[in-house]
Order: structure tokens, then C-alpha cells, then sequence
């Protein structure tokens, strides 16, 4: 039973080093590193799944221009959008959600023009590629950069943290073990090419904020 254990951890173990790691390794094998109880994960994935799906009933293209990461509970929404009243339409939505312990709303409001680029850039993100015109394009070529560095960053458990790039600027949530990986996965996002500024919304374990 222990050598189970021992042989299954090593290959988790081992997924993860892969450079294509979002695509190979399970969510079940994600959460078994993650620095979160059970509890919290299952209730995480039920509220981002509530806010898809409403999005998508209200408009389909919201999937495409609005992120949602929940991290025990906490929201931090992300995005572009043209239009005030539906940023705070999206922020209502989530606050309405009484398991929502905090919202962080950091749409942007931008031109028709930059938000069909980036819808764009947004359905061709599974070829992560610095080309077109427009910092829309480069945002999800970020993301896959930031992924692959972290994954390879000693002193990082790259699990416990989720990034979105809009326009340049990088939002972190998640919970870092300690002041120290903080620091680290801020410094190595920052050292990323492409990014102008990250802003942070991680808890340090044991700290609270």
C-alpha cells in the first residue's frame, strides 16, 4: 500500500514538471497538491461553474471577456468589457452568491475595437503565440509563459496559485506557504516578458492576507 502511494506520487510528481502540464495533468492530480482542504476545492469549482453558466446565459460572449477564479471562496474577476453598467452587473452576480467571501473586481472598460481583439486572441489561446497586432493577442501567450516558468521555479508550488493577463497587467490569486514563495512567484511574473504590472491577491498561509 505504501509503495502505491510512494509510485503514485512520483508520477504526479513527475506530470508536473512537464512543460505542458495545463494539458496533461488532471484536476484531480492538481488538487492533491494544492494547499486547500477538499471542502473548499469542491465548493470552489460549484461557484466558478454557477458564474460560467450564468454568464453564458446572459451572454455568450461574456465567456469570452470576463474570467472568474475563485480561491477558498475569495472571486477575483477579471476581464475587458465596453460597457460600466455590465461590469457591475457581473460583480452583482457574484455578490449576490452568499458563499463569496470576497470579490475582487478588476474588469477593465475598454474600446469595441481593443474587446474584439482580445475575443479573438481568446478563442486561438490554445496556440500561445506572440503574433498580430495588438497587446490583446500577447495576454494569453503571457498566461502559458508564466505557467511554464513557475512550473520550473524552485521553492514554488505552482498548484496553489491562478494568473490571468489583461492587456499586460497580471492578477494573482491563490495562497502561497510562505512570504518567501510569495516574493518569488511575484518577482519571476514580473521578469516575465510582456508584463507591465502585477497585481496581487494571495494569502500567505498562516497570515490571512
Amino acid at each position: 500500500m505504501h509503495r502505491r502511494i510512494a509510485t503514485t506520487a512520483l508520477l504526479l510528481g513527475s506530470l508536473l514538471l512537464l512543460p505542458a502540464c495545463t494539458t496533461v495533468v488532471t484536476e484531480t492530480a492538481k488538487k492533491a497538491f494544492e494547499d486547500r482542504s477538499s471542502e473548499d476545492q469542491a465548493t470552489d469549482i460549484r461557484m466558478a461553474t454557477s458564474y460560467f453558466s450564468a454568464l453564458l446565459d446572459k451572454d455568450k460572449n461574456l465567456a469570452l471577456d470576463v474570467s472568474l477564479d475563485v480561491w477558498e471562496q475569495r472571486v477575483l474577476i477579471t476581464g475587458a468589457l465596453t460597457d460600466a453598467r455590465q461590469r457591475q452587473e457581473v460583480e452583482a452576480l457574484v455578490r449576490a452568491d452568499k458563499r463569496a467571501r470576497m470579490v475582487y473586481n478588476e474588469i477593465l472598460l475598454v474600446s469595441k475595437e481593443a474587446q474584439s481583439q482580445r475575443r479573438d486572441a481568446a478563442r486561438n489561446k490554445s496556440t500561445p503565440k506572440k503574433e498580430g497586432i495588438g497587446q490583446s493577442v500577447n495576454d494569453f501567450w503571457i498566461e502559458t509563459k508564466i505557467s511554464a516558468q513557475l512550473l520550473t521555479t524552485q521553492g514554488v508550488t505552482s498548484v496553489n496559485y491562478r494568473w490571468r493577463c489583461v492587456y499586460g497587467t497580471v492578477y494573482v490569486i491563490g495562497r502561497a506557504l510562505s512570504r518567501n514563495e510569495l516574493n518569488t512567484v511575484l518577482g519571476t511574473i514580473r521578469a516575465t516578458e510582456g508584463v507591465k504590472q502585477v497585481k496581487s491577491f494571495v494569502d500567505v498561509r498562516g497570515t490571512g492576507h
